[in-house]
Parts: structure tokens; sequence; C-alpha cells
């Protein structure tokens, strides 16, 4: 059943930092364009999501939702309060059964839960060095043996030095070197909601090990 459940959250281990006040804005993020990446969308039509699915970093959950509406078990984790709760809402609306959490993708053990395909569209490349690594176990704890991580990254080869950091092809490679096995880290975008219209960036598909 869509919702968000307060008695079940899980502890926050880092601050929310402005997340809550950006998507309470009237204007909406960059990234929050209303729909799926067209990226993820191809992956979820195409078959791509197999067993129950964790939307690492949701946002206001579009590709939760997507992966739902297309008959699978879903949780979607967000440290933004103001993200989870706008999910939850678009749940409602739309009819789609989903789970929604305020939690922190660093401490994805503390869910107790397993999943066979994890989502991340945006969340690696706003994580700084040792973050990364953490989120890397953080990952390893929720994803069993044979278990697939789909994500979204803003490339280096995105010109100028707005919005986050650059991740490069070998930072990537570095990060899941041990007890991952990397299937593909290919050319990608990001759609965005201003000009310009979308970001360079990595597809990345891991499997764990």
């Amino acid at each position: 059943m869509a919702g968000l459940m307060p008695d079940s959250m899980v502890s926050m281990q880092r601050p929310s930092h402005d997340f809550d006040a950006i998507y309470a804005s009237e204007t909406p993020p960059a990234w929050d364009i209303g729909r799926p990446q067209p990226a993820f969308d191809r992956l979820a039509k195409g078959g791509d999501l197999v067993g129950r699915v964790l939307d690492a970093g949701c946002g206001t959950g579009e590709h939760a939702l997507l992966a739902a509406s297309l008959g699978h078990d879903v949780l979607g984790v967000d440290l933004s309060a103001k993200a989870i709760e706008l999910a939850v809402t678009k749940a409602a609306e739309r009819g789609v059964t989903a789970r929604f959490l305020v939690a922190d993708a660093l401490r994805l053990f503390a869910l107790g839960e397993q999943f066979e395909t994890v989502l991340d569209c945006g969340l690696f490349h706003v994580l700084d060095d040792d973050q990364r690594a953490r989120y890397v176990e953080s990952l390893a704890a929720v994803l069993p043996a044979g278990g697939r991580y789909h994500m979204l990254c803003f490339s280096d080869s995105q010109p100028g030095d707005w919005g986050p950091r650059r991740v490069s092809r070998d930072e990537i490679g570095v990060a899941f070197s041990n007890g991952w096995t990397m299937e593909s880290i290919d050319p990608s975008v990001i759609d965005l909601t201003w000009d310009p219209a979308e970001a360079r960036a990595w597809q990345v598909a891991a499997t764990r090990l």
C-alpha cells in the first residue's frame, strides 16, 4: 500500500542539507522532470528489472512508480522527507502501489530487506569519495549474489562547472571493483527541466558477486 511509514523510519546519520527546501520550492529541481528518465524507462520496459526493486535516492518517486506500475514490489528511499511526501502523493494520485521511506542510502542494512534490483538516478554523483565507498558497502548489504545495480550519473564529458561533481568511467570501475561484476558503463544522458535540456551521463549496470 502506498504510503510513508513514520513508525519505521530509519535513523539518519547524515544531514539532509537543503534538499527539503529544494523539493519544497515552487520551481522543481532540475532533475525532477515529472517522468522517468528515458534511459531507465527503456531499461524497465525492456524487462531488465527483476524481482523486488529498491530505488535508492528516489526523490519524488518516478522510477519507483515506474517499476511498481510494471508489477514489481518496490521501495523508494530518500533522505528528504519532503521528496518522500511528494512521492507518496504521486502514488496515491496515480493509483500505484509502492512503498516510500525516509532513509539513508549509506545505511541500507538498517532496512532489514533484500532486493534483486537497485536503481540509482543521481545519487552516486552527489557523494564524496568516502561516502561512495560506504554507499557501495551499503548496496552489498541489500543485494544478494546475482542482484543487479543500475545507475545514471553525471559524466566527466559534460562541459561546464554547473551541477554535481562529474564522474569518470575509471572512478565507477574502482568503486565497484571488489565484489561486483561490471556489466556495462555506457554513455547516456540525464534529462533536465531547463536548458541545456539534457546532461551527459554514464549508464551503469553491475552485478553483485
